[in-house]
């Protein structure tokens, strides 16, 4: 009658694993992460042995022989736009660029 009662009040009890056995399945589920972790390891340096090196300097781009390239500054004049309610759009703009003065 005991053991009938032990059951009604705790279902459960008898689902529990004995606390040697939680032990025992922590210590191979910690050995099984590890050795995941070292073959991911291992793999990521045969895969990292297979990829090029570095370029070697002679086969980087050079400046030329003469002075180094420098940019370009340019001054566009405004275009007044025509005060309207009408929005406009890209296409209706003027002025992309080919109007532009160089400054020296």
């Amino acid at each position: 009658m005991e053991n009938l009662l032990t059951e009604a009040t705790h279902p459960y009890v008898h689902l529990a694993a004995p606390h040697v056995t939680s032990g025992v399945l922590f210590t191979l589920v910690g050995v099984l992460v590890v050795a995941l972790l070292i073959a991911a390891f291992v793999w990521g340096r045969r895969m990292r042995s297979r990829e090029p090196g570095p370029p070697h300097p002679e086969s980087q781009p050079r400046l030329p022989d003469g002075a180094p390239v420098g940019d370009s500054v340019e001054r566009r004049e405004p275009e007044e736009l025509p005060r309207t309610d009408h929005r406009r759009k890209p296409h209706e703009l003027k002025g992309n660029g080919i109007d532009s003065r160089r400054r020296d």
